[in-house]
């Protein structure tokens, strides 16, 4: 068994689309344009970043329902960002648009790829998706409760006091010290008064002779630079000195992340809170001198720090700065308590940070979380994060800390009295309840008798053709919707999965097998293997026995490894013979040519190509260091043998631009590596097909022919109407997409089977719709 690499991320975070401006910049540009009353507002274009690349593009029923959440609630209402992906400009979204095929697979769509001709042309994104016992509640979240009133359902009791009334707000410590309305950046840095009560070096101070300055002194605007700073401190003869230092930037890249040598011995190195330890600084000669010296040459002239108490990193740091956004501050408190950084990343941005398990604090994911936070209070406005009721969270963490504290301590066979009269637990609140409280109604619609969840559905149809109609007059009216179109129960038998898993394991297997020769009667076997071998990974290598003269039945684990062979060895001289190269002529491989051509020109595919020839004594950063030259680089796939560890003589490079996948196309055909001669095509299976094809070539379940031959009688006519059914079913999607409007998120979910034969993976597809009707990456 095999396993495929994760895909490796060359230019650290996911990039904002070139050109974007951020919010500030909009704004400013907006103020110095004289926006406001007399002009309609900027709308911003969204979008959606993901490396969907071997293992990575696995999603879990979880990771889906994050991605959900947040597109449709935002941060505004606590919800993260996702873990998997990326939405640039959330609250830019005119709409979230979900279209589920009930009961259809990733099987239905390979099987019928060249009949989903809108789907693979628009859909920048996909991924495999595990099926779900009950795919509504794991999608939805627990407690969905969706009624075609127009009066908003309340959540849960729990989730329902996290909604604070407008009344409450105005003594909330936020709006009494910022006011209700949004402001720009520079109404929240701290005024000089601020810096010193709040014991920040100062210019002139006594306490700061010697101290370095930035030299950052010019005028701040709203659209000045933000960068998230932090510092880990362990204890000197001197007193707290600096040991590690991070700088991100607005985006959230690391531009420094330092060990540092203290000046004086050290006392403690408080390893529990700085992760630093003795032995982590003994080869360190960086010194805080040549830390001072690089941040004054990395930050611009009007350029505003971002941290969490930042008045200590920058005691620590010996530096004065004279703007500052202190997150322990914004985030307002009353008698002069502050929220810890760890909470607030939990409770604003939904991230887990500071975890018990690390050694130490990350002052990069502190630095991180900290920016964040300020962009997110920028951003949102002080209502918003009044809205948040953070003291009541905090209040909430504690009494289940002090819950679970006693849970622990209390002693078997005790306290089952009390667990009798204590409630039932509540069930996690669904984001679509959530939609309906702030006025958002969603909207559900479904085929009668499709869907046994026991969902209510807001309007129910009895054709795909009704669906269709009222998706067209509803969609527009709603925020989140949710599309379910089904092919009906006639197609939906366990006999015509199990024909058409057969057949699509026919076909790939007949997609990966190469015929070559002739070769004279004593060919060299291992040369013939090294020629082949060139080309990608080899499952097989079988000599045919039943010609005039030998020929040899190669099969591969990657298409593109039999597409290459095909293509670079049909007609050259291989172990002394001049050979033919063939896919093997079946009924089934007639439109063959048909489907390489339009996997090439898969949306997907785009901007990827594939590598074969690597010596497998290469590691992964030896592949870095070779590639990284190639310009627009962004990410590496390195497929692997689970059990050796070791890759399969092949890789799959991504890059930002089609045309930068096309010049290294060119540059990497011929180049040699370590003594290896590289090939290169454009590459034909999207990353998330990796492990399926994998699992199709190398099925053990041999089923004997007189049963298939059984089943496979009934397909032809099932088959030619399931293909007209889903024809048209794509026809239907491509006019839903054609009528929504830019800036709107679309999720296609192939929700995955379960049956009698096995259990068969999802699939989703997913984009914003841009300019061109296209998904915006």
């Amino acid at each position: 068994m095999r396993a495929m690499a994760k895909g490796l991320c060359i230019n650290g975070r996911k990039r904002l689309g070139e050109g974007a401006e951020g919010p500030r910049t909009a704004r400013k540009r907006r103020k110095a344009d004289g926006g406001g009353a007399g002009l309609r507002p900027e709308v911003k274009s969204c979008h959606l970043s993901a490396a969907l690349l071997g293992e990575d593009s696995e999603i879990s029923q979880e990771q889906l329902y994050e991605l959900l959440k947040y597109a449709a609630l935002g941060k505004c209402h606590n919800a993260a960002q996702p873990s998997w992906c990326r939405i640039y400009h959330q609250s830019h979204l005119a709409g979230v648009v979900v279209v589920v095929l009930h009961e259809m697979s990733q099987l239905h769509f390979y099987r019928f790829y060249l009949q989903f001709r809108h789907l693979r042309r628009v859909f920048r994104h996909r991924f495999t998706l595990a099926p779900s016992a009950n795919f509504p509640v794991s999608l939805y979240g627990e407690g969905t409760n969706l009624k075609p009133q127009n009066t908003p359902q309340g959540l849960t009791s729990t989730s329902s006091e996290c909604i604070t009334k407008s009344s409450d707000l105005q003594c909330d410590p936020i709006i009494q010290r910022y006011g209700e309305k949004k402001q720009g950046l520079t109404s929240y840095t701290l005024t000089l008064e601020e810096q010193k009560k709040n014991d920040y070096p100062i210019e002139g101070s006594p306490g700061c002779k010697g101290y370095i300055s930035t030299e950052c002194d010019q005028q701040r605007t709203d659209s000045s630079p933000l960068f998230g700073l932090d510092c880990e401190m362990c204890l000197t003869a001197k007193g707290n000195e600096v040991t590690r230092v991070s700088l991100v930037d607005a985006r959230g890249r690391c531009l420094l992340n330092e060990l540092v040598k203290p000046e004086s011995t050290v006392v403690n190195y408080r390893t529990r809170f700085s992760g630093i330890t003795r032995k982590m600084l003994l080869p360190v000669k960086t010194r805080l001198s040549d830390i001072q010296t690089r941040l004054k040459k990395m930050l611009p002239h009007d350029a505003v720090l971002v941290g969490h108490s930042l008045n200590s990193d920058l005691q620590a740091l010996e530096m004065i700065h004279p703007s500052v956004i202190d997150t322990s501050l914004l985030f307002a408190r009353s008698e002069g308590r502050r929220f810890k950084l760890k909470f607030l990343a939990k409770a604003v941005l939904g991230k887990e940070i500071q975890c018990e398990q690390k050694l130490g604090h990350d002052p990069t994911e502190d630095a991180r979380a900290a920016l964040e936070l300020a962009q997110f209070f920028i951003e949102q406005g002080p209502t918003k994060v009044a809205e948040l009721n953070l003291e009541m969270l905090l209040t909430a963490e504690k009494l289940a800390e002090v819950s679970q504290n006693k849970a622990v301590l209390q002693p078997q066979g005790c306290g089952f009295q009390e667990q009798l009269n204590e409630p039932p637990p509540l069930s996690k609140p669904c984001f679509l309840d959530c939609l309906q409280v702030t006025g958002q109604k969603p909207l559900l619609l479904g085929r009668q008798g499709s869907d046994s969840s026991g969902l209510c559905h807001s309007n129910l149809s009895t054709s795909n053709k009704q669906i269709l109609q009222r998706a067209l007059e509803d969609v527009p009216l709603s925020k989140f919707s949710i599309i379910q179109f089904s092919l009906g129960p006639e197609y939906l038998a366990s006999h015509l999965h199990a024909g058409l898993h057969e057949k699509v394991r026919s076909k790939l297997t007949d997609m990966l097998t190469i015929y070559a020769g002739p070769f004279e009667e004593n060919f060299c076997m291992k040369s013939v293997k090294k020629e082949f071998g060139r080309c990608g990974p080899i499952q097989s290598l079988t000599v045919v026995t039943e010609t005039f003269q030998p020929y040899v039945c190669v099969q591969y684990e990657v298409l593109e490894a039999a597409q290459l062979a095909v293509e670079c060895l049909n007609g050259a001289e291989v172990a002394g013979s001049c050979i033919k190269v063939q896919r093997p002529v079946t009924a089934a491989m007639l439109d063959c040519n048909v489907l390489i051509k339009e996997l090439e020109l898969d949306v997907e595919n785009e901007g990827v190509i594939y590598v074969a020839g690597l010596k497998k004594s290469l590691t992964e950063a030896d592949l870095q260091e070779e590639f990284s030259q190639l310009k627009d680089l962004e990410a590496l796939f390195l497929p692997k043998d689970l059990q050796s560890g070791k890759h399969r003589n092949c890789c799959f490079l991504k890059f930002q631009k089609a045309q930068s996948a096309l010049d290294a196309l060119e540059a990497i055909n011929g180049w040699t590596m370590k003594g290896s001669e590289l090939r290169s095509r454009n590459a034909l299976a999207p990353g998330h097909l990796w492990r399926w094809i994998w699992q199709m070539n190398h099925s053990k379940e041999k089923q004997g022919k007189h049963i298939f031959y059984e089943k496979l009688e009934q397909l032809p006519d099932s088959e030619q109407d399931l293909r007209k059914k889903v024809k048209k079913l794509d026809q239907h999607i491509k006019k839903l997409y054609r009528s929504l409007q830019n800036n709107t998120l679309c999720v296609v979910l192939f929700p995955g089977v379960n049956s009698t034969h096995g259990s068969q993976p999802g699939l989703g597809l997913m984009g914003i719709k841009d300019d061109e009707g296209r998904s915006a990456c």
